[in-house]
């Protein structure tokens, strides 16, 4: 008699995936094994204030911003039950029970019918923040379900986005321009030579913007219309012709809607401090990068990445005040989370430049 040996077919529906994530302070993009890039939401959710409980979370969340009340008061003085906020300041975790919630409704979206298995999950974070700020994301990650967690720093998965052969025998420098900090790094033959990171994202250019407005022309606005006066107007250099914009907010004196009009010169003004803070960091790492490093740098330039990178004449800023050339990455916005998923794709190679859990 022969015997019937049966071929039980693996079912890609139980495959543990694996999952890149680039928590940033303002936006979160998910790329998945095999898949790419699956998720691309804002960082934004909106919780009840009475129950705790979760009420939206990203695109949804976000059209809330500003548009909530105050909460509600113990006293039961009359308020608002709903309250959108950033769970990360800065780039860092700043309410876990929050970042979690959010963390594992983009994990259960990202993973869609494969989501019974645990998946491997890495998380970039930046290269500045504390170990206690690194074992909260960690916690995080696997308290929304991931099976492992990984940890790697923004700037070398900016570098390994961004296509630079940081495992070659000569320098290659980085500069990550996020929503909530600014990281560079100089990589050379497979690790970290020099870095620095400052809190001086796209977040602090709404905050300069918003404070300019309250001060020249007395009009209070919100988060999101500062962020559509940078996106549309906003620039690093005085450029010609000027742009101009319409704003809408509230009077500070009078408490009445008031509608004001600004243009590109003025932002550019405004925004100065936060743009030479950036360029501060940047400087700070070309001081520490050895002699011959820093000669490669000056031949192959700096590479910039991350969504505030796409400021308008920041390049020029930044070439300008370091002599260095500063091109922008391919996809400055995708660039980090596909340096993370390459990471985990060759998880054995990056291990020892990994924080796991």
């Amino acid at each position: 008699m022969i015997p019937v040996i049966l071929m039980i077919p693996v079912i890609p529906f139980f495959k543990s995936k694996r999952l890149g994530i680039d928590l940033g302070t303002s936006n979160c993009l998910v790329w998945a094994s095999g898949e790419g890039v699956v998720l691309a939401e804002p960082s934004v959710v909106a919780v009840d204030a009475v129950s705790g409980k979760v009420v939206a979370v990203g695109s949804e969340a976000r059209e809330m911003l500003g548009r909530t009340g105050p909460p509600r008061l113990a006293s039961g003085e009359a308020g608002s039950n709903l309250i959108a906020q950033k769970p990360l300041r800065d780039g860092v975790v700043a309410d876990f029970l929050v970042a979690q919630a959010m963390l594992k409704y983009f994990m259960t979206k990202a993973l869609g019918t494969a989501r019974l298995m645990r998946p491997e999950v890495m998380v970039c974070v930046p290269s500045g923040i504390t170990q206690v700020e690194r074992r909260a994301v960690l916690e995080a990650a696997l308290t929304a379900g991931a099976k492992t967690a990984y940890l790697i720093d923004q700037s070398l998965a900016a570098a390994i986005g961004a296509k630079l052969p940081i495992e070659a025998a000569f320098g290659s420098m980085v500069v990550d321009i996020g929503g909530g900090q600014v990281g560079a790094a100089v990589v050379s033959l497979g690790g970290t030579v020099a870095s620095a990171s400052a809190k001086a994202g796209g977040a602090k250019i709404d905050e300069a913007i918003g404070a300019h407005l309250r001060r020249a022309h007395n009009l209070i606005i919100g988060e999101r219309m500062a962020e559509d006066i940078k996106i549309k107007i906003g620039a690093a250099l005085l450029m010609n012709p000027k742009k101009t914009m319409e704003v809408r907010g509230r009077d500070a004196i009078l408490g009445l809607p008031k509608t004001v009009v600004v243009d590109s010169h003025e932002i550019t003004g405004a925004i100065g401090p936060v743009l030479a803070s950036i360029v501060t960091c940047i400087k700070n790492v070309l001081e520490q990068t050895p002699p011959e490093l820093a000669s490669d740098i000056i031949e192959r330039g700096m590479v910039l990445t991350g969504g505030t990178a796409q400021l308008r004449a920041l390049d020029r800023l930044i070439s300008s005040q370091t002599n260095v050339p500063a091109p922008v990455s391919e996809d400055p916005m995708h660039a980090v989370v596909y340096g993370t998923g390459m990471a985990l794709e060759n998880i054995d190679s990056w291990r020892r430049l990994l924080h796991t859990r």
